[in-house]
C-alpha cells in the first residue's frame, strides 16, 4: 500500500509468474504459474487458491510461465520459458487467452525468454521481447483488436548495444515503452519510433518489472532481483521494489475478461 507503506504478501503451490485482475471478481487474479493458467485468490492465512483454468503443453520438462499481462480487449497473454537459461533452448512459447475460450491458444514459438509484454495505448500494437544474452531483442507488431491476432513482426529496439538485458515493461500516456534494463541498473523510456528517450537509474544491478501506479498513474514501480550467493555489501537494496517519478503517466492495465 503506497500510502501507508504496509504490504502482504502470499504463497502458492507453484511459482507465479504474472497475473491481471479479474473482471468481477473484486481481489482475484488470473495469472500464469508453472503447469498454465490459474484463477488465483489470496486466503487469509497467507496463501493462495489457485483453480486451473487453461493447462500448456510444454515444449519439454522444467518450463514455467513467465511475462504476461492482458491486452486492452482483456485478452490475457503470457509466454513460457525453460528454467535452465543457460541451455538457451528456443522451446519458449506465446499464448493467449480469452475470456469463454477453453484453452490457451499457442501465438509464437521458436523463443528463449519472452518477455516484455505491452500493449499501446490505443492497443494496435503489441510488443515483445525475449531476455535471453544471445537475443536482446524487442518487437513490434501490428496488432488485430477484433480478433487478437498480431501480425507483421519488425525489431523495434535492438538492445545488444545498449546497456541490459531487456525485461518487464510498461506504456505510458505518450505511447512510449518503459523496459527494465537488467543487469544495468537501469529502466529505459523508448518512443514509439523506438529512439531511447531516457534512462532511470535504481540502486541495484537487477531491475526486472516496471508498472505504473498510484492515484494518478505517475508513480513508477519497479522490482528487483535479488540473485542467490551475492554479496549484499555491494547491493544491499537487491530484491528491493522501488518507486520512481518518471514525469509521466502510464495507461490503466485492462482487467481479464
Amino acid at each position: 500500500h503506497a500510502a501507508t507503506g504496509a504490504h502482504r504478501s502470499w504463497t502458492g503451490d507453484e511459482m507465479l509468474a504474472c497475473i491481471a485482475p479479474r473482471a468481477g471478481h473484486p481481489g482475484e487474479w488470473i495469472g500464469g504459474m508453472e503447469s498454465g493458467l490459474f484463477a488465483i485468490a489470496a486466503r487469509d492465512d497467507g496463501t493462495l487458491a489457485a483453480s486451473p483454468v487453461a493447462g500448456a503443453v510444454h515444449a519439454e520438462r522444467g518450463m514455467r510461465f513467465n511475462d504476461g499481462r492482458c491486452d486492452r480487449q482483456g485478452r490475457f497473454w503470457a509466454g513460457t520459458m525453460l528454467l535452465d537459461l543457460a541451455a538457451g533452448a528456443r522451446v519458449g512459447r506465446l499464448y493467449s487467452y480469452g475470456k469463454g475460450d477453453s484453452n490457451a491458444a499457442l501465438r509464437l514459438d521458436d523463443l528463449i525468454v519472452p518477455n516484455g509484454l505491452a500493449f499501446s495505448p490505443d492497443g494496435r500494437t503489441m510488443y515483445l521481447s525475449d531476455s535471453h544474452p544471445s537475443v536482446q531483442a524487442v518487437w513490434a507488431f501490428d496488432y488485430d483488436t477484433d480478433t487478437g491476432t498480431p501480425s507483421n513482426r519488425r525489431l523495434f529496439v535492438d538492445m545488444k548495444p545498449l546497456p541490459g538485458r531487456p525485461d518487464g515493461a510498461a506504456m505510458d500516456v505518450d505511447g512510449c515503452y518503459w523496459i527494465c534494463g537488467n543487469d544495468a541498473g537501469l529502466v529505459h523510456r523508448f518512443t514509439p519510433d523506438g529512439r531511447l528517450d531516457r534512462s532511470l537509474e535504481v540502486p541495484v544491478k537487477k531491475p526486472a518489472m516496471c508498472a505504473f501506479g498510484g492515484p494518478a498513474l505517475d508513480t513508477l514501480f519497479v522490482t528487483s532481483i535479488r540473485p542467490g550467493g551475492i554479496d549484499l555489501s555491494d547491493q544491499p537494496l537487491a530484491g528491493g521494489v522501488f518507486a520512481l517519478r518518471p514525469g509521466v503517466a502510464g495507461v490503466p492495465e485492462p482487467a481479464f475478461g
